[in-house]
């Protein structure tokens, strides 16, 4: 299965841009899906993935600022 790069878009969530690259694969049964990459830092990306193109877009609108925000929560607990 390869994957093919559809569309690149930042999103901007306080102030900060992060680099979006959405992908997508065609299955072994022919089916197509995909997949969406949001680069935070170089060593660190979050994957999403969906069955179209309008519910991944959806679910990374809706849960990266969700995720940075548990991040950054999960972090001060650490750090105390």
């Amino acid at each position: 299965m390869f994957q093919t790069l559809i569309r690149t878009e930042e999103i901007e969530i306080d102030g900060q841009a992060y680099p979006v690259r959405y992908f997508e694969t065609e299955t072994v049964r022919g089916a197509r899906r995909y997949n969406c990459e949001v680069v935070l830092s170089a060593s660190d990306h979050i994957i999403f993935d969906g069955s179209s193109l309008a519910d991944l877009t959806w679910r990374v609108a809706r849960l990266t600022p969700a995720t940075l925000v548990s991040r950054a929560l999960a972090a001060r607990f650490v750090a105390a």
